[in-house]
């Protein structure tokens, strides 16, 4: 049975328990309803961390305004739609359209009369294939000059009753100082349900500036990104931290014909002059140096990529890349998009069906606690079981444990324990560490030996509780395979 199936169960039970509760029996319906949606991915973080424009490039879609406006100022929930449209929900409860406008190239979101104070939050939906699978949640910096502006994003990610609205979080952050700390301390506790972080990824936001635009810059940012890794790995806050230059990954994602023909230009120019004009964007833009190249144009380019930008494509052109697919594929590797995007694919986009079980368990639990008849205290105890025992929640809980290097494994160990639980993929040949093209017949004598392996290191007498656990998360996640190969054949 999967996470949904038995939730969906869950579901039914709990709606029967509390019928004679109209306020109960609403928040169950609410449940059955997110466990139809896509998964729920917030990006949080510090005020200017980025959060709009990794959104954007995330996307691959000019869909977030990122300029300092109130409609940056408010929680905004982009999903799939058939057109765009954008819709408030005022604290009052109603609901107003809201115009998109495009000013100097730049999107916006025009709210009239309006302010954030009198939005509770948007609803985006934008026809963007990006948007199918998941429901991507933007939210005002935490820590910032307003406090409502920071609560609106608590209530969101760490509300009191420990019901988060969101199923898994992307944190920003320039810096790893306390209050980041404090934040994912409290968001691990909300999206795990008091039981452990089950979808946080870090991410060193703005990373190309840590290195003031150098070409090393994201040598730089990787370093930082570890050094914050090891850090967090202590209380394991995170699932992974990786660092992200986002101007760079969405100026790649939506590179023009004519921004690449300008890079080609400076690509031809004397090194010494064009480093002399880079030596900042104000200078990079003066019609008096590289006259030969429109000023409008560098402008652009400077506002699209950045300083950093610019050197990268500029490199990359006269290392041999001659088409702007090509730059444009190299420049989003670079910018550290291609890793994240994979690490979400990875930790939230494959395990959807688990985050939103979990998070639909978390809130029956929460429900069912407010509601004394015996019906629901059964239902309750056996929700609270699940959340314990679900297996996919191990393996999320265990790959936690891993990264903060807290299993006493030899490397080699840790490499296929990671694998085989879903730290690489979760298909039965990522978790064997197998050829994708291996056939039933090699997969299932491949996780019918690893199982065999792990029960044997498991009843080792001297393996210490932790590690002699993790051997049996290893088994069942092994005989897992063994019953979903055993089921294919039996379908043929």
């Amino acid at each position: 049975m999967t996470g949904v199936d038995q939730a969906a169960e869950f579901i039914s039970a709990a709606r029967a328990a509390v019928a004679d509760d109209a306020v109960a029996t609403e928040a169950v319906d609410r449940c059955a309803q997110r466990l139809s949606e896509p998964v729920r991915i917030a990006l949080a973080g510090s005020l200017k961390a980025g959060k709009s424009t990794l959104l954007n490039a995330l996307v691959g879609q000019d869909i977030a305004p990122t300029d300092a406006t109130e409609c940056t100022r408010v929680v905004t929930w982009y999903r799939r739609g058939q057109v765009a449209s954008v819709s408030a929900r005022t604290v009052d409860g109603r609901s107003m359209s809201i115009p998109v406008t495009r000013t100097a190239g730049r999107l916006g979101f025009d709210f009239g009369a309006l302010t954030a104070d009198d939005v509770d939050h948007l609803d985006v939906e934008w026809p963007s294939r990006a948007l199918h699978t998941r429901t991507i949640v933007d939210t005002p910096g935490t820590a910032s000059l307003s406090t409502e502006l920071s609560a609106s994003t608590l209530s969101l990610l760490t509300p009191d009753d420990g019901q988060s609205g969101v199923d898994a979080v992307v944190y920003l952050m320039r810096s790893l100082s306390a209050t980041d700390t404090d934040m994912l301390r409290r968001i691990a506790a909300s999206i795990g349900g008091g039981s452990g972080p089950l979808g946080v990824i870090g991410v060193v936001s703005r990373a190309d500036e840590l290195g003031a635009g150098r070409m090393d810059a994201m040598i730089s940012a990787e370093q930082i990104a570890g050094r914050f890794a090891t850090e967090l790995s202590r209380t394991g806050l995170c699932q992974a931290v990786v660092p992200v230059a986002g101007l760079v990954a969405l100026g790649a994602r939506t590179m023009r014909e004519a921004e690449f023909r300008t890079l080609m230009e400076l690509a031809a120019v004397a090194p010494a002059d064009l480093e002399s004009a880079l030596l900042s964007v104000d200078r990079f833009q003066r019609p008096d140096l590289l006259p030969h190249i429109d000023a409008a144009a560098r402008r652009a380019l400077a506002e699209r990529f950045g300083v950093f930008g610019i050197r990268l494509g500029v490199t990359l052109i006269r290392f041999g890349v001659t088409t702007s697919t090509q730059l444009a594929s190299e420049m989003m590797t670079r910018s550290g998009l291609a890793e994240l995007s994979d690490v979400i694919d990875i930790q939230f986009g494959q395990r959807a069906d688990q985050l939103k079980a979990h998070s639909v368990l978390v809130t029956l639990d929460h429900v069912l606690s407010h509601n004394g008849s015996p019906a629901a205290t059964d239902v309750r105890a056996s929700v609270r079981q699940a959340l314990a025992d679900v297996h996919g929640f191990r393996e999320l809980r265990l790959l936690n444990t891993i990264r903060a290097g807290g299993l006493p494994l030899t490397e080699d160990q840790t490499d296929e324990l990671s694998h085989l639980i879903g730290g690489h993929g979760v298909d039965p040949a990522s978790r064997l560490r197998l050829h994708p093209d291996a056939s039933p017949p090699e997969i299932r004598a491949a996780a019918v030996d690893a199982a065999q392996s792990w029960r044997t290191q498991g009843r080792h007498p001297l393996l210490p509780a932790e590690a002699s656990d993790a051997c049996a998360t290893a088994v069942r996640s092994a005989e897992g395979v063994v019953a979903q190969i055993d089921a294919y054949a039996d379908h043929l």
